[in-house]
């Protein structure tokens, strides 16, 4: 195993724990809005944004203590994200992670409650948990970056833009913009909460870190269009080809293969570049330079 993959598996391990722990300490476990609260959000996945937030952290010497609430906190507004993203009135999809969707499991009603609960979790998380060395002034911080990722100005924002995108001729420019907005902007949330916590957001690194985040968060979502070609259900264990079945606009579908490929790696060349201005400042980039790497290089 790597040393990418080992700090990968080690984070995801650590999110897990702290996810099942504040998941555990909700009300009457048995019922159908837990059972799928846990179900979409212990059922897998890469931990791609607790990673980004435990590894810049980390960067300034800030211990895990710390970061576990902001790591756990955006997993959750991801996990929502993606339980409604599959919902009928969205992408309909049946399968995520290997396993039903949410909808599919527990209904469309219980699916859409769990998607709200873990929504308003996440704030709960970053309101109460400890954090010991983050200023309060930082912890609010940290809340209002999440909401605005998340919300009207984020991550709903480009949910919106991606329907009615479909429905009319697309430019290159007005997918970019979606995209930054539906994944790229909680991708950016999760370095900028990881820069607050030992205080570094208006740093010359911090600054630096935003754009790596703005580069390589867009990269994903052009990889992820190429692997919903060319992956197969096997390996990325989702629907393969539901993009095309829903005749969603992607970049292969606007640029063509080729040219989506050419895309993905000029952002991965951005965000190496700024990578390198950070460690001509004496911080250690390898693993932030191992990520970047696997997310325009993974195939599931």
């Amino acid at each position: 195993m790597s040393d990418f993959a080992r700090a990968l598996e080690d984070s995801r391990k650590k999110v897990d724990a702290v996810l099942e722990h504040y998941l555990n300490a909700l009300p009457r476990q048995q019922a159908p809005l837990i059972k799928a609260m846990r179900h979409g959000t212990l059922l897998g996945g890469k931990r791609l944004r607790p990673f980004l937030v435990y590894q810049t952290g980390r960067l300034f010497g800030l211990p895990s203590i710390n970061l576990d609430a902001p790591a756990a906190a955006i997993e959750c507004i991801h996990a929502y994200s993606l339980i409604h993203d599959d919902l009928p009135a969205m992408d309909n999809d049946k399968l995520r992670r290997g396993l039903p969707t949410c909808h599919v499991k527990f209904g469309e009603t219980i699916a859409i409650l769990a998607g709200d609960a873990l929504q308003t979790l996440a704030f709960s998380i970053l309101a109460d948990a400890e954090m010991p060395e983050v200023s309060l002034q930082d912890r609010l911080k940290m809340i209002s970056i999440l909401a605005s990722a998340s919300g009207a100005k984020g991550m709903c924002l480009g949910q919106a833009l991606d329907i009615t995108l479909a429905e009319k001729q697309v430019s290159p420019k007005s997918l970019e913009i979606m995209h930054r907005h539906k994944t790229g902007k909680l991708i950016r949330a999760a370095v900028r909460l990881g820069m607050l916590a030992p205080g570094q957001y208006n740093s010359v690194t911090g600054r630096y870190l935003d754009r790596f985040a703005e580069t390589i968060g867009l990269a994903f979502q052009v990889q992820d269009d190429i692997l919903d070609i060319v992956g197969d259900s096997h390996s990325t264990r989702k629907q393969q080809g539901q993009n095309q079945k829903i005749d969603k606009i992607t970049y292969p579908a606007l640029l063509g293969l080729d040219m989506a490929r050419v895309k993905a790696k000029a952002l991965y060349d951005a965000s190496l570049a700024s990578l390198k201005s950070i460690a001509s400042l004496g911080y250690n980039i390898a693993p932030l330079v191992a990520l970047a790497r696997y997310i325009i290089e993974r195939d599931k």
